[in-house]
């Protein structure tokens, strides 16, 4: 029976495997026909193409079309999962090839001026789902509706799904730039997005889906902080926008599959890239304010830190592109160059079969951030289907800023051969027009096959808004948009949709030719433009004949309604080529890679006249200092007096009534000017002066707090602030402030925005005049303010080891040193840095200037007699001046500007020793006399000889096309208190005479605010002439209560209409008669 048991024992240690899984007999037909259907459904496509006729050729095509754009997908699909894992395995990926490779480390890496933030990730990442509730919660509840109500189309919209994923936003690098204005800081974030975004959109009326999953994002995205301000938030605005196109990729989902075909792939995110640059890429900028009263269009559009000429003249050793017999025999090419610099574009004309052409072509661009923007060149050869790549170039504009001209020959990359040669003009924007008939004679000079000559300047309109235009047939509100024009070239603003006072706020630059013989043409139209809405015509020479060329004014519409009126600034700046700059020496032809540029402008084919040979380095003759040099201004605060403070000092208890010993801390800009202490007075006298230098910059405040002086803690008086743009607008302000979060009191203050003149012949009357008076604080008050614009030196002395030395330039000026920062390692050393400094009496003070290395060694040293500059015409000086202590050639080259302070006072004063006793104060004075407390009956104010109560803004004017009088309370400032929580005022006016009453008009009430803003319109139906024999009788009241003992009336106001234009309308404010005791 042993045969029998050989199985059984066999069977227990060998290991049989597991039967396979029994499919039911169901499950097996379905795959079997599902198997079938597939191929049946990929044979349908050819059955159908025969049996209809149809051509195989179209067939294959729609094959190929299918497999280009899965090739597409995958492609795209494979960058997307490829950038996600770098992101999130950054640092292993970088060892290993660190390691593997043994080269330098990634840019990222060893930069020192590109500072990794990796705490700025951390919170991003934790943020992120957040901000994918916050997108969702947008995109669903606001810009859906909006889609849906857009068009008829839409109605069914909806976004069914928004994720962000989990993948956030880096910032890999910061890098910062403080030292170039230091009114703004400047960030540069190296922005890298690679996420798993999901957001799909249905439209259901028509069963369509469409989405994204996956975006790629890589770009250097600047952010400037401006202007830096004294109070918080410290920051006036935020200004963001990309120096470049960012690299943008986007992984369609649904419908919008049919983007990633082959051709359509391109051309879509072509339109969406450009959709991005037109709001974010330069000169488009986004600009987020963060306080009030900014020129938000300023900040979106400044002023250009200057042009840049390009001449592009030849290349030579192009890459052959059009072989013949597949290569074997090298052929030509039709070489043409494509210049970028941001969105301004430029193409060349090709040359017909030539590796060597000229091309002799200029192009003027204009440059708004330098660091930063580039200059790219790149070569192409022209062919009939697609143009072949012959190499690229880039070259930074902050190069050509510094050297002024660059004259070479630049490699061109990404290809084995081939070079092109550049000349590259810094042309710096000079705010007078002092140097235009030279520079218009220089560019006639150019020879040129194009009539037209280079530009002479830049011209920047700042369109702001306008007010009362004409409404459309049937009193229906306009849609007005505005055409500027210059010449053949025409501009349009953006369109604001249903008013008649728009607000535009659009910024645009024109290239000028000879500002004297061009105009600017303003054409309001609706936004069909069909209708014109009124127009308007500004010759370019009124601008020759305004301060700085500058105009920031009220216009009045032609071919509109009589009190229809546009608000424009327009700022023209010349175009300066130093030509005594030195120009880099044109080097050999090369033969490997190089380097490129970016940006043009207007193109003619010119030539230089005298070009052969190589240019003699030579040094400018001449500084180039930024176009916001010597814009300052000087406020002058002179604190005279308060009255009616608070008793902090009591006794017993406070039983007995004491005194306070007040003192006043004025803040601006930063700086803290205290008074001295005033012993027991709660009606001080101080009759201090403050001066400070000042940029004209929006959002400015000066700070009042008044304190009672004590041994241990300072008590607290008041205080009050005051917006230096509401001074700089009336230039003078003389008048009582009224304490906030106190019961009572208030301060009397001089304020005045100095205007600076050049004229010297008041530089005698207004020293006159400071030399007889006297301040407290022992003030001399300041006749002038001084620029200094320290641009280089030239052949200083080595140090004493024999190295070149670290130089830095000490700036003094009596008490008031500045310094500038200390160079690399030169005996030419360049700085370009700006010093201010106030001034006493120019005709004895001196400016000193002393080099030395890194503070210690001296270099040389240099005095500057302020009378000197006195003698110059416009009185600024403006060469190279011998140092002394130093070598022979030891040089400086810097610019003095001296710019007179004018004041009314000296002029109020001139007219009382003109006129005598007689003679009628053209200004406010003060009396000294007032200082005597026997005197304290009110201080007189341009020609009121009662106190003031403060002051009420107003509008008045007649429009001709309503026939009615119109009056607009605009707001109030600086009101007399009524009670210890202020005042409720309202205004309350009617005109006289009106024995009915029928025009007496009311304002709502403003609770608990000295400085309210009412904006309310009230209309008249009078005529002009009827208008012009009425009196406006104005009551600024405080609201009380039938049982209330607080003071009802605040001020009041009579103004005679016939004394005002009325077709013209006025905007001004006027002071409030205080009640009589």
């Amino acid at each position: 029976m042993p045969s029998a048991s050989a199985p059984s024992t066999m069977g227990e240690d060998v290991m049989v495997p597991d039967p396979l899984p029994s499919h039911p007999p169901g499950e097996r037909a379905v795959s079997v026909l599902w198997s079938f259907g597939k191929c049946l459904g990929a044979l349908l496509p050819v059955y159908l193409a025969g049996y209809f006729g149809f051509s195989i050729s179209l067939v294959l095509l729609c094959l190929m079309i299918y497999m280009g754009w899965k090739h597409g997908r995958l492609e795209k699909l494979m960058r997307l999962k490829s950038a996600m894992y770098l992101l999130e395995n950054e640092r292993e990926f970088t060892t290993e090839q660190v390691f593997r490779s043994k080269r330098d480390l990634p840019p990222w890496v060893n930069f020192p001026d590109v500072e990794k933030v990796e705490w700025l990730n951390k919170i991003l990442q934790q943020a992120w789902p957040f901000v994918g509730q916050y997108m969702e919660k947008l995109l669903v509840e606001t810009i859906a509706p909006a889609i849906r109500a857009s068009n008829i189309h839409l109605q069914t919209l909806s976004f069914t799904k928004v994720n962000l994923g989990d993948k956030a936003m880096k910032v890999v690098g910061v890098k910062a730039y403080t030292e170039h204005d230091k009114r703004q800081v400047l960030l540069d974030l190296y922005v890298s997005y690679a996420g798993d975004v999901e957001i799909n959109v249905e439209i259901k009326k028509y069963f369509c889906k469409a989405g994204v999953k996956g975006i790629q994002l890589h770009g250097k995205l600047r952010v400037i902080l401006e202007p830096l301000i004294g109070d918080v938030p410290l920051v006036g605005a935020i200004t963001m926008f990309f120096i470049r196109r960012p690299k943008l990729d986007i992984n369609w989902t649904g419908l919008t599959n049919l983007l990633d075909i082959p051709g359509l792939n391109a051309m879509s995110d072509t339109m969406i890239m450009d959709a991005i640059a037109s709001h974010l890429v330069l000169p488009n900028r986004l600009t987020v304010p963060l306080v009030a009263d900014l020129h938000v269009a300023q900040l979106r559009s400044p002023l250009p830190r200057g042009v840049v000429r390009i001449h592009l003249l030849e290349a030579e050793n192009l890459t052959a592109k059009d072989t013949v017999i597949k290569g074997l025999i090298d052929g030509k090419s039709d070489p043409y160059a494509l210049l970028r610099v941001g969105t301004q574009t430029f193409t060349s004309h090709h040359v017909d079969s030539n590796l060597n052409p000229q091309w002799r072509e200029m192009y003027e661009v204009i440059v708004h951030e330098v660091p930063g923007q580039e200059l790219e060149v790149e070569v192409f050869d022209k062919d009939p289907d697609q143009d072949d790549f012959l190499g690229r170039v880039k070259v930074d504009l902050d190069i050509v800023k510094k050297a002024r001209v660059v004259d070479d020959w630049f490699n061109l990359k990404d290809v084995p051969s081939g070079s092109v040669h550049l000349r590259l003009e810094w042309l710096s924007l000079l705010p007078s027009a002092a140097r235009l008939s030279e520079v218009i004679q220089r560019n006639k000079n150019l020879t040129s096959k194009t009539a037209e000559p280079p530009s002479a300047a830049i011209l920047a309109v700042y369109l702001d808004q306008a007010q009362d235009l004409p409404l459309k047939k049937g009193n229906k509100e306009p849609s007005p948009m505005v055409q500027l024009s210059i010449q053949d070239t025409t501009r349009e603003s953006r369109t604001c949709y249903g008013t008649n006072n728009p607000m535009w706020e659009d910024a645009f630059t024109f290239f000028i030719q000879d500002p004297r013989k061009q105009d600017i043409d303003l054409q309001v139209k609706d936004d069909d433009r069909a209708l014109s809405l009124g127009s308007l015509t500004i010759p370019l020479a009124h601008l020759l004949d305004s301060s700085e060329l500058t105009m920031d004014q009220w216009f009045q519409l032609e071919n509109s309604g009589s009190a229809s009126r546009i608000y424009v600034k327009a700022v023209l700046r010349v175009l300066w080529l130093n030509e005594d700059a030195t120009p880099t020496t044109p080097s050999p032809r090369p033969s490997g890679p190089g380097s490129g540029l970016n940006q043009g402008g207007n193109i003619s084919e010119v030539t230089f006249a005298g070009n052969s040979g190589v240019a003699k380095p030579t040094r400018p003759q001449y500084t180039t200092p930024d176009p916001e040099f010597a814009t300052e201004g000087v406020l002058r605060i002179h604190l005279l007096e308060a009255h009616n403070l608070i008793a902090k000092d009591n006794f017993m208890g406070g039983m007995v009534k004491g005194k306070s010993d007040p003192y006043v801390k004025i803040r601006v800009a930063g700086i803290t000017f205290r008074s001295h202490t005033i012993k027991e007075n709660l009606n001080p006298i101080w009759n201090e002066l403050y001066e400070i230098i000042l940029t004209q910059l929006p959002g400015q405040e000066i700070q009042f707090e008044l304190f009672d002086k004590d041994i241990d803690q300072d008590d607290f008086l008041g205080r009050f602030k005051l917006n230096l743009r509401d001074i700089i607008s009336t230039q003078f302000i003389d008048t009582w402030y009224t304490l906030n979060d106190v019961k009572s009191g208030r301060v009397h203050l001089l304020l005045e925005w100095l205007p600076r003149v050049t004229d010297l012949p008041r530089l005698e009357q207004i020293l006159l005049y400071q030399s007889q008076q006297s301040y407290q604080n022992k003030v001399v008050p300041s006749a002038a303010v001084l620029f200094v614009y320290v641009e280089r030196a030239h052949g200083l002395p080595l140090k004493k080891s024999g190295k070149e030395p670290k130089v830095g330039a000490e700036i003094i000026l009596k008490s008031t040193i500045h310094r500038t920062k200390i160079s690399e390692r030169s005996i030419s050393p360049r700085w370009d840095e700006a010093f201010h400094f106030l001034v006493r009496d120019p005709r004895d003070e001196n400016l000193t200037v002393k080099l030395s290395h890194s503070w210690g060694q001296s270099l040389g040293f240099m005095v500057l007699p302020l009378r000197e500059v006195l003698g110059q015409q416009g009185l600024v000086l403006d060469r190279w001046f011998n140092l002394d202590g130093a070598l022979p050639e030891s040089q400086i080259l810097l610019r003095a500007t001296l710019k007179i302070l004018d004041t009314q006072l000296a002029m109020g004063h001139m007219s009382d020793d003109v006129s005598g006793e007689e003679g009628e104060h053209i200004f406010p004075k003060w009396d000294p006399s007032h200082l005597d407390l026997r005197h304290r009956s009110g201080f007189a104010v341009i020609g009121e000889h009662g106190s003031v109560a403060g002051q009420v803004k107003l509008s008045i004017g007649y429009s001709l096309d309503e026939s009615r009088l119109f009056i607009i309370v605009l707001s109030c400032r600086a009101l007399a208190s009524c009670s210890k929580d202020g005042a409720d005022p309202y205004v309350s006016l009617i005109l006289l005479p009106d024995k009915k009453g029928a025009t007496k008009r009311k304002t709502a009430t403003k609770k608990r605010d000295l400085n309210p803003e009412f904006n309310e319109r009230f209309d008249f139906d009078l005529s002009l002439e009827e208008s012009a024999q009425r009196r406006l009788d104005l009551s600024v009241k405080n609201s009380v209560s039938f049982m209330s003992r607080e003071r009802e009336l605040i001020g009041k106001l009579q103004l005679d209409l016939d004394q005002i234009d009325l077709k013209t309308g006025v905007t001004q404010w006027y002071d409030l008669a205080a009640e009589a005791n």
